[in-house]
C-alpha cells in the first residue's frame, strides 16, 4: 500500500506534459500546391476530387 502513492505521483508527472499537446496535427495557414496532382481553386473543389486545405485566401488546394 506504500507504493500506491507513489505510482499516483509518476503517473501525473507522466500526463502532465501532455496535457497542453493536441493530437491532431497543427494546421498552416496555408498549404505549398501544385504539385503530384494538386491543383488550386477558388472556391470548392469540384466533385470528385479530394479538398486538402487551403492554398491563399479565398483558394483550396484539391487532389484530383
Amino acid at each position: 500500500m506504500r507504493i500506491l502513492p507513489l505510482l499516483l505521483a509518476l503517473l501525473l508527472l507522466a500526463f502532465q506534459g501532455a496535457a497542453g499537446r493536441s493530437l491532431e496535427r497543427p494546421r498552416r495557414p496555408y498549404m505549398r500546391c501544385g504539385y503530384r496532382g494538386t491543383f488550386c481553386r477558388r472556391g470548392k473543389c469540384p466533385r470528385g476530387n479530394d479538398y486538402l486545405g487551403m492554398c491563399r485566401s479565398g483558394y483550396n488546394c484539391c487532389r484530383w
